[in-house]
C-alpha cells in the first residue's frame, strides 16, 4: 500500500541511529508540529541525504506518512549548519537552542516554535554573541504563556525596588518579600528588553557580568519550566 505524502519546511532538532544504516530524525515542521521521521540509508557512504539532515539543518521535506515513524523521501536544504559548524561558540549556542525546543515541542502538536528556531539558528550564524541565547529562552517561555512578571512584587504588588526573582511565584520580588535568586536592576532591565521587543540592541550586548546573570537565569527558568536539567547549559553559560 502507499503511504500518504506530504510536505514542509522544518528545522531538525536531533537525529539518532536506527539499525545499521537509518537514522530517525526529530524535525520541528511549520505545519505538522514536531515529527519523527526514518532516513533510509543515511549512515551509508555516499547518502544524499546525510548531510541534509544534521541537526540544526533548515530543510524542505517530502515525507510519507507512517503508522509510528514518518519516512523521509526527499529534503532540500533551505538553510544548512555549514556556517556554525566552523565555530564552537556558535555551535555550542546552536545546540542549546534545538535541546530547548526539542524539549518545549510536542509530537504532532502545532506551535509557533518553528519560525522562533529557524529564526534564531540564522540570528546565531550571522550575529552570534553572548545574548542569541537566554534572550531565545526567555522568548520561547513566553510564547508557552510562562512569561515572568517583571514590572511589580509577585506577593505584595509593590513596583520597587525589585531585589529578587522566584520563578515558582512567577516573577520578580520586592525586598520585604524575596525569595528565589538575586537580580539586579541592569539584569532586570536586560530581560525587560527582551521581552518588551527591543531585541536588536540586546543581540549586540558584549560579554559581561550582566549577560552572564541573565544567561544564568534563562537556563534556570527553562529548567523549572521542563523540570529537568539541560545537557548544553553548562557548555551556554561559558559563552
Amino acid at each position: 500500500m502507499r503511504l500518504p505524502l506530504y510536505r514542509d519546511r522544518g528545522v531538525v532538532l536531533r537525529t539518532y541511529k536506527l539499525g545499521e544504516a537509518d537514522r530517525i530524525v526529530v524535525i520541528l515542521t511549520e505545519e505538522h508540529g514536531k515529527v519523527r521521521a526514518v532516513a533510509r540509508g543515511v549512515r551509508k557512504t555516499g547518502s544524499k541525504f546525510g548531510a541534509r539532515l544534521e541537526p540544526g539543518s533548515h530543510i524542505a521535506v517530502l515525507m510519507a506518512e507512517g503508522r509510528d515513524l514518518d519516512i523521509v523521501s526527499q529534503a532540500e536544504v533551505i538553510d544548512s549548519m555549514a556556517r556554525i559548524s566552523g565555530d564552537l561558540n556558535r555551535m555550542t549556542a546552536a545546540l542549546a537552542i534545538l535541546e530547548v525546543t526539542d524539549q518545549m515541542t510536542l509530537e504532532r502538536e502545532p506551535t509557533e516554535l518553528y519560525r522562533m528556531v529557524a529564526g534564531a539558528l540564522r540570528t546565531v550564524a550571522e550575529v552570534g554573541g553572548p545574548m542569541v541565547v537566554p534572550a531565545y529562552f526567555w522568548k520561547v517561555l513566553a510564547a508557552e504563556g510562562v512569561r515572568p512578571e517583571l514590572d511589580r512584587c509577585v506577593r505584595c504588588d509593590d513596583t520597587g525596588p525589585l531585589v529578587a526573582i522566584d520563578f515558582d511565584q512567577g516573577g520578580t520580588l520586592c525586598r520585604a518579600c524575596r525569595s528565589g535568586s538575586s537580580i539586579s536592576e541592569p539584569a532586570l532591565d536586560m530581560m525587560r528588553r527582551i521581552l518588551g521587543g527591543q531585541m536588536t540592541s540586546v543581540l549586540h550586548e558584549p560579554p559581561s557580568p550582566v549577560t552572564h546573570e541573565v544567561s544564568t537565569l534563562a537556563a534556570r527558568a527553562v529548567e523549572h519550566h521542563i523540570e529537568r536539567r539541560l545537557r548544553s547549559v553548562a557548555l551556554f553559560e561559558g559563552l
